[in-house]
């Protein structure tokens, strides 16, 4: 496929004009990232956003590995000599994998069929007969092909093998196949059924048990639920149709008027419907259901932790981290405002040690010692046991101090990680995961990156879907969230210096290695001396890479370098001196500035000079501060003491399909169903809420007996709701 007809394609599907795919395209065959293309070449895409990029790139990929197997396919024909220039025009006109797979079929290297021993017997002739004939005696015309020598015994046996060469015909048949699994995917229902008793009390999927719903509307997490159950030899899972209307359209196809053969052909459709095509387009079915269903999980898990990567930081806090534990004790790490290890320890309040009075003490003496400002408690094992500890050791402390449980997922992969090793060689593994508990609530990104995202549990059936595809996307989320708040390249770890634009991970090691011999970097020019990393990449990296107090104020903004001549020129315009930037008569100036007027006098983009403004009018500025704040606490809660109808606040934790689980205190999230999300249809619970969003919640039923809690973001009218 040529670039323009490649083009021609994607701004189609995509809807965006040609020139924007084009120079997009590009700008990604020269090496740029999406992340810096999105943001220092907006004049080039206009004003393509990241999303719209990545669906650009993705597709590129898609197109050309397309071409690739075209080619394959097109080679592997005519070394059959069997390449025709309609088939070649067929293939190379071809827009989707599975059109190329299905042109193919045919003369696709097959395993021993009866349709192949029919051939070698030499019966393809007859079985030509059989198709085009409108006069003739067809037992006749099968008796020249009795052969002993070859196995054809009888006129029966070579009708038969005629038959069977023509039901592989009309299975490989590439309209055929499109057609009939086309109208399966309408037509057709999922039912599942009960095979074996499930090993959990839970009952995790009594729902399909007898369970039966149209495949063209089956929701994408039912998908993988039948998927997992199947796989678990719970369930017997189904594609039920009614395939007379099939039958009909093949012998319409295939079925000449006044053939010598009808009756014979009507047989030998079925037989090829039943025995070859119903079978294989079930299974392209249920793949294309599951495709969906993965594509669908895959964007929820990666909506989820791009929220969760961005939430916003607790600055400036002396933070004592709890990983609890019953057996082994709760470990203890104090973090001071850096993110710097102050002190371990380990207390048992919890059972069976319930060494209650002991660990107090020596806990409020580390809070008293470092001055500890507010308490994270991981939420796994133990955590709600500790978390009444906490509450109860809490009056006892003098000094006004909250605590927040802290989604631990992921925290224990980190903690037995090399990473994690390298850090802290002197910590076991249950101490290296407190202090990384303590660290996410202080700065979710910077420590969060240090663990594989598939670890980390923000998403539904994460675990069945294509890990390389969930990989893709994750890492891709990560590097979003990266670039877009920015890296302290004096601070930064070299698992947050990998995530940025154009950084391997061999480059941000030399970037820490280079800080580490020379000491801080003061300008952002240093960073051409770090080993291996060239002018590409640091034309890529070097607008997303922060350096507060430096040289120049405007190292400390996501102004590119290529732009700070177009900077000068505009704060002469304007009459500010470069040390007056953070002053208030500067932003004043700024915030009054004709953009269209001064773009063209500095002869640059209007988008980028809205950028240079707005990094001026903020430098250094954290975008995830504008976020929700985490929720501190300091009291507890418990099922028994919720009422139907009850206020309270919580963090939403999760969002899959069919709702949000929300963090009301509890050992278990409340549910709010996609119903009770808003008074409007919500097509997605992802349109209303995002994790670690700060939301109002009603308890709208309780389940004492399996510890659930149904919850709504729609204020019941019950005029006795009660407040938390």
């Amino acid at each position: 496929m040529e670039v323009k007809q490649m083009v021609s394609v994607i701004a189609g599907e995509l809807q965006i004009a040609s020139g924007q795919v084009e120079r997009t395209i590009s700008l990604l065959d020269e090496g740029s990232t999406v992340p810096f293309i999105a943001r220092y070449r907006k004049e080039m895409t206009g004003m393509l956003d990241e999303n719209q990029i990545r669906s650009i790139q993705e597709r590129v990929q898609y197109l050309r590995q397309l071409e690739e197997r075209k080619e394959e396919v097109i080679r592997l024909i005519a070394e059959q000599d069997k390449l025709t220039d309609e088939l070649e025009k067929q293939i190379r006109e071809a827009v989707k994998l599975q059109q190329v797979e299905d042109l193919y079929r045919p003369f696709k290297q097959k395993r021993r069929t009866r349709a192949t021993v029919a051939k070698e017997k030499g019966l393809e002739p007859l079985a030509t007969f059989i198709l085009s004939a409108r006069n003739g005696n067809l037992e006749a015309e099968a008796s020249k092909y009795i052969n002993g020598e070859k196995g054809v015994e009888s006129v029966e046996e070579a009708i038969q093998g005629a038959l069977d060469i023509i039901a592989e015909q009309m299975a490989d048949d590439p309209n055929v196949r499109s057609w009939v699994r086309e109208y399966t995917m309408k037509r057709a229902t999922l039912s599942t059924a009960k095979k074996e008793d499930e090993p959990s009390e839970k009952k995790v999927y009594e729902m399909y048990y007898e369970y039966s719903e149209p495949a063209s509307r089956i929701a994408p997490h039912r998908v993988l639920a039948v998927n997992r159950a199947e796989r678990e030899g719970i369930l017997r899972v189904k594609i039920e149709l009614d395939f007379l209307p099939i039958l009909q359209y093949l012998e319409r196809k295939w079925i000449r008027r006044e053939s010598v053969a009808s009756e014979q052909l009507k047989v030998t459709i079925e037989d090829s419907y039943k025995r070859l095509i119903a079978p294989a387009v079930e299974r392209e079915v249920r793949g294309l259901l599951t495709e969906k269903a993965e594509e669908q999980a895959i964007h929820i898990f990666s909506e989820n932790l791009r929220q969760l990567l961005l939430q916003a930081p607790l600055r400036n806090r002396v933070v004592l981290a709890l990983d609890p534990a019953y057996r082994t004790g709760c470990k203890t790490a104090v973090i001071d405002e850096t993110g710097k290890l102050l002190e371990v320890a380990v207390v048992y309040p919890t059972p069976p040690q319930n060494k209650i009075a002991e660990a107090k003490r020596i806990l409020i003496g580390l809070i008293e010692k470092h001055e500890v400002q507010v308490i994270a408690i991981g939420n796994g094992t133990a955590s709600r046991e500790t978390e009444q500890f906490t509450v109860d050791m809490l009056k006892e402390v003098k000094r006004d101090i909250s605590y927040i449980i802290v989604n631990e997922a992921g925290a224990s992969v980190y903690s037995a990680s090399k990473l994690a090793g390298e850090e802290f060689p002197d910590l076991d593994v249950a101490e290296r995961s407190a202090v990384s508990i303590g660290r996410r609530l202080q700065d979710p990104l910077a420590e969060l990156v240090k663990i594989d995202p598939k670890s980390i549990g923000v998403g539904q059936y994460q675990h069945d879907v294509s890990q390389s595809k969930l990989s893709d996307s994750l890492e891709f989320i990560v590097e979003s969230a990266v670039n877009y708040v920015g890296v302290d390249v004096n601070t930064a770890s070299p698992a947050l210096l990998q995530y940025v634009s154009g950084v391997s991970k061999q480059v941000a090691k030399n970037i820490v290695g280079r800080r580490e011999e020379a000491g801080k970097y003061t300008s952002r020019k240093q960073l051409k001396d770090v080993p291996r990393l060239g002018a590409k990449t640091y034309e890529q990296c070097i607008g997303f890479l922060r350096i507060s107090e430096g040289e120049n104020p405007l190292d400390n903004t996501p102004i590119h370098p290529e732009s700070y001549k177009s900077v000068a020129v505009l704060l002469k315009e304007l009459g500010i001196r470069p040390e007056e930037i953070t002053s208030e008569q500067a932003k004043a100036k700024l915030k009054e500035v004709n953009v269209k007027e001064m773009a063209q006098r500095l002869d640059i983009g209007e988008p980028t000079l809205h950028d240079i403004i707005a990094s001026l009018l903020r430098p250094g500025r954290d975008p995830r501060e504008e976020l929700h704040k985490p929720m501190l606490k300091k009291d507890v809660l418990d099922i028994a003491d919720l009422t139907q109808g009850m206020e309270l606040q919580g963090t939403v934790r999760n969002v899959v399909d069919f709702g949000a689980f929300v963090d009301i205190g509890l050992k278990n999230d409340g549910l709010v169903h996609i119903s009770q999300l808003s008074r409007r249809f919500v097509k997605h619970p992802l349109d209303v809420v995002s994790v670690g969003e700060i939301v109002t919640v009603w308890v709208k039923d309780i389940d004492m007996k399996k510890g659930r809690v149904g919850l709504t973001m729609l204020e019941l009218e019950t005029g006795a709701a009660e407040k938390r």
